[in-house]
């Protein structure tokens, strides 16, 4: 049994979903939500599991991941806090596709599934933000089976790489940092590579001083560097 985090309004004001909303209207979607927390290593939901709720992430990181038919795990998406995720309903499915497992200390808000076409009634900016996540999603999926069907494998792991800095980077003096633990095998599974190929790559870009690994959160020196490897052209460290 997950613990339940008190939540009120103020926690959820800045998120995009909730923009639109007037306070009565937040705090009225808020008193039917849950708010269990997750400790790293924790499955929000499996894949093939019953849908029977959907969530929005408040506080923390998850990771999405699929199994093939064959039997290979593969990295769908990170979850980032304000993201809307789980909505099984809106996919037309009964079940989750994938599974979704906290990286980093997490709170979620959750609704029972049963709840999501009256919300969609309710409150139309809810479902204008659940057609733009669904929306970006694809765009995203699009692009990731584009650079796996034409480009070499350096390309892809930048792309990865800066995917996640846009996302999740914070800034420091040396550069910027991807604000939750990301392992090599994680880069592996959303590139459709090997982690001996990963971690041959991360090793030449911290010789060159591109990036900085270890067991810390990886820091990204040189983001432009990067771009240009993801570009395909050739970088400054060759």
């Amino acid at each position: 049994m997950q613990t339940q985090t008190p939540i009120n309004r103020a926690a959820v004001q800045g998120l995009a979903l909730f923009e639109q909303l007037e306070p009565g209207q937040i705090d009225d979607v808020l008193r039917s939500a849950g708010s269990p927390r997750y400790a790293p290593g924790d499955a929000v939901f499996e894949q093939g599991q019953t849908a029977t709720q959907f969530f929005v992430l408040l506080h923390g990181r998850l990771r999405v991941t699929q199994v093939t038919s064959e039997g290979q795990q593969v990295v769908v998406r990170m979850v980032n806090p304000g993201d809307l995720f789980g909505i099984a309903k809106a996919l037309r499915r009964l079940d989750y596709p994938g599974t979704a497992t906290a990286v980093s200390e997490s709170v979620v808000l959750s609704w029972p599934m049963s709840l999501w076409n009256d919300f969609l009634e309710q409150y139309p900016s809810l479902a204008v933000s659940a057609m733009q996540t669904m929306g970006s999603r694809l765009l995203e999926a699009q692009q990731r089976l584009r650079e796996l069907s034409t480009e070499e494998v350096e390309r892809r792991v930048a792309h990865a790489v800066l995917r996640l800095v846009n996302q999740s980077g914070r800034k420091e003096e040396e550069g910027v940092r991807i604000d939750f633990p990301i392992s090599k095998q994680d880069i592996a599974e959303m590139t459709g590579t090997t982690l001996h190929t990963v971690s041959r790559i991360l090793t030449a870009w911290e010789a060159a001083g591109l990036v900085v690994g270890g067991r810390q959160k990886l820091l990204v020196r040189d983001p432009h560097q990067l771009v240009l490897i993801g570009d395909g052209l050739k970088p400054g460290y060759l």
